[in-house]
C-alpha cells in the first residue's frame, strides 16, 4: 500500500493533498469518503457528512447532469441549490444539464462533480483533481470558491491534486511523497 501509519485530523478551511501520480491521493480520499475500508485503523466521519464523487467510472455514461446532481443531493441534507444553479451559469454547464454524462468532454464532466461537491453542504468535501481538463476560466471560479471556503470556521475541504496552489489560503498541506519516500 502506498500510504502507511497515517494518523490525521483535519482542520476547518482547505487542506491540500499533494505528490506525484501512484502516491495514494485518490486512494486516501476514497478512505475518508468510506469507499474503501483501511487495512487497520479506523476513520470517524463528522456530523454533516463527507462529500465524495467520482463520476469518471463507465456506470454513470448513461445519467444526464441533472439527474446524477439530483441523485447526489439526497444524500446531503445542507445541499445549496442557489449555490448549484450559480456554479452551473459560471462554469457555463446550464446547457449541459439534459445531457448524459457520456456525452460531456473529461472537462465538463469534471465541471459536474466539483459543482456537486462545492454546493452539497458536507461538514467535509473531497475534491480529487478538481482542475484537470478545466480551462482558465473555470479554475479561476473554483479557486475563488476555495479562497472563500478558506476562512469557513466549521467546514473542510480536502483537495487532492499534483501541487499545492500559491493563490488559496491553506489549512494544511499533507505531501504524500514525502511520506511514500520515507518508506
Amino acid at each position: 500500500p502506498p500510504i502507511q501509519h497515517l494518523s490525521l485530523t483535519w482542520p476547518a478551511g482547505v487542506s491540500w493533498i499533494c505528490g506525484d501520480e501512484g502516491t495514494g491521493k485518490t486512494t486516501l480520499l476514497r478512505v475518508l469518503a468510506g469507499e474503501v475500508t483501511p487495512n487497520a485503523g479506523t476513520v470517524s466521519t463528522p456530523d454533516g457528512g463527507v462529500f465524495w464523487a467520482d463520476l469518471q467510472s463507465p456506470e454513470h455514461d448513461h445519467t444526464t447532469v441533472q439527474a446524477c446532481w439530483h441523485g447526489l443531493r439526497v444524500n446531503h441534507p445542507h445541499w445549496s441549490e442557489a449555490l448549484l444553479n450559480d456554479l452551473a451559469q459560471a462554469l457555463d454547464m446550464n446547457p449541459h444539464r439534459d445531457k448524459r454524462l457520456n456525452m460531456l468532454s473529461t472537462g465538463s464532466r469534471r465541471k459536474v462533480m466539483v459543482i456537486a461537491a462545492l454546493a452539497s453542504g458536507a461538514t467535509v468535501t473531497l475534491l480529487d483533481q478538481p482542475f484537470g481538463g478545466l480551462d482558465l476560466a473555470s479554475i479561476r471560479v473554483i479557486k475563488d470558491f476555495l479562497r472563500e471556503a478558506a476562512d469557513h470556521p466549521h467546514r473542510a475541504w480536502l483537495v487532492a491534486d499534483y501541487e499545492a496552489p500559491r493563490d488559496v489560503l491553506l489549512a494544511s498541506v499533507l505531501n504524500l511523497e514525502t511520506l511514500t519516500s520515507k518508506g
